[in-house]
């Protein structure tokens, strides 16, 4: 069968590595792809297709008789992919717009997991800059969490230590509009104590399976200092997520969650993010995601043994229980390479080495995020660049494996964490 992935990130190229190890898969295509797609080479290949132009796509799946698509960012989701493929009858692997409001709202998130009794942060709504300053001004209780409602690339939260701190990020979301109709509405809820962690599921609507869970590091600098960013690295398993943590997630946050959905009238399909907050023991929802996480992707699907495509059929099709979910044993990590000047403004362009010796380094892989092609060039086209990745019996060895190859690789003003996973150990 030949495969669409739809997006341009480390999270894409991971998928469509994973997706082409399995024998079932004649072809998988990218679109629009990276620099590191466009070079895989046997079964994958790039198309110059916008993850959002919809139509578009629709054409690309009928010309090259696609029999399933897999979506990568929440964009096109919030646009109404799924619903469009499935309108002329194809598979998708993917919630619907009205289900990815889980993500896309988090407003429409709040107030589901309200209704729904799942565990998360108390928290108020504001539609204005004025009441958002006046609850501010009467609020005695500090840090508060200020977020924009909707999509923001993950960098439209602030926490905010002090009034001043709060009072100020309002005024850059209402006033400022720095993150334009994002911050229409925005939610402040209480700071919840703990670590964060991350639960990822692929469900049929019915019946789900659990990938194993990680952490992600999205502060931009070490120890978890600066702002917020899309992600700078992750690791798989985290041992926040006991046995004990994992089934309470289950019971209070994921069932609920496929069974509310239902019960709204939403039937949930294709993967679920649960990002999560945990205080000794105790898992408390911070968001949803509609996709899978980036960069946390780049760990959990080298840990996966089992034929992913047979689970993401299976996630459209029905009948996910009885296909094959299996995790390796060990390991893995991942380390994100940043333009200079990254989650602010940064210079694109800039050329990327290396060195082939990197293809040789035990169960390491490089994942392109922000790259692209010219001619022969390999060049920096945004701000995460690359994720390099490494699968190892332990932690510790799946870091230095994961350091090991970011040595490998250069480009002017290349930036990474050199703490990724050390709470860990």
């Amino acid at each position: 069968m030949k495969v669409l992935i739809i997006g341009s990130g480390a999270r894409e190229h991971a998928m469509a590595w994973a997706v082409a190890r399995s024998s079932k898969v004649s072809t998988v295509l990218v679109a629009p792809g990276n620099g590191g797609t466009a070079t895989m080479g046997g079964k994958v290949r790039n198309v110059a297709v916008k993850a959002t132009d919809i139509d578009a796509l629709l054409d690309l799946v009928a010309r090259e008789s696609i029999g399933l698509t897999v979506v990568g960012p929440e964009q096109p989701l919030e646009a109404g992919v799924v619903n469009r493929f499935r309108e002329v009858g194809l598979k998708v692997v993917g919630p619907t717009a009205e289900a990815a409001r889980l993500e896309t709202s988090k407003v429409f998130a709040k107030e589901f997991m309200k209704r729904h009794d799942i565990p998360t942060a108390s928290y108020e709504v504001f539609r204005d800059h004025a009441s958002a300053r006046a609850w501010l001004e009467s609020c005695d209780s500090f840090p508060q969490v200020i977020k924009a409602s909707g999509l923001c690339a993950g960098k439209g939260v602030v926490v905010a230590m002090s009034r001043e701190e709060a009072l100020g990020a309002i005024h850059e979301f209402f006033e400022s509009r720095i993150f334009g109709e994002a911050a229409d509405e925005v939610v402040i809820e209480s700071f919840l104590a703990g670590q964060e962690a991350s639960v990822f599921a692929l469900t049929d609507g019915r019946d789900y399976r659990l990938f194993l869970s990680a952490q992600d590091h999205k502060r931009i600098g070490e120890g978890d200092t600066g702002k917020n960013t899309g992600g700078m690295g992750a690791y798989a398993p985290t041992p926040l997520v006991t046995p004990e943590v994992m089934q309470r997630v289950e019971e209070e946050v994921i069932r609920p969650t496929l069974a509310g959905m239902k019960a709204d009238g939403y039937s949930y399909t294709g993967f679920l993010y649960v990002g999560l907050m945990i205080d000794s023991g105790v898992p408390s929802v911070v968001e949803f995601n509609a996709r899978l996480g980036d960069p946390e992707t780049q760990v959990v699907l080298p840990m996966l043994r089992s034929d992913l495509f047979d689970a993401l059929l299976a996630s459209v099709d029905g009948g996910l229980d009885a296909v094959p979910f299996e995790m390796h044993d060990g390991a893995a990590a991942t380390v994100v390479m940043a333009s200079a000047g990254y989650p602010d403004a940064y210079e694109t362009g800039k050329a990327i080495t290396i060195d082939p010796a990197v293809n040789d380094l035990e169960g390491v892989l490089v994942f392109h995020a922000g790259t692209q092609r010219e001619g022969d060039a390999l060049l920096t086209s945004g701000g995460r660049v690359l994720s390099v990745s490494a699968r190892a019996g332990s932690l510790k060895e799946a870091l230095d494996r994961a350091y090991r190859g970011v040595a490998a690789i250069g480009f002017e003003g290349a930036y990474y964490r050199r703490d990724i996973g050390a709470k860990a150990l």
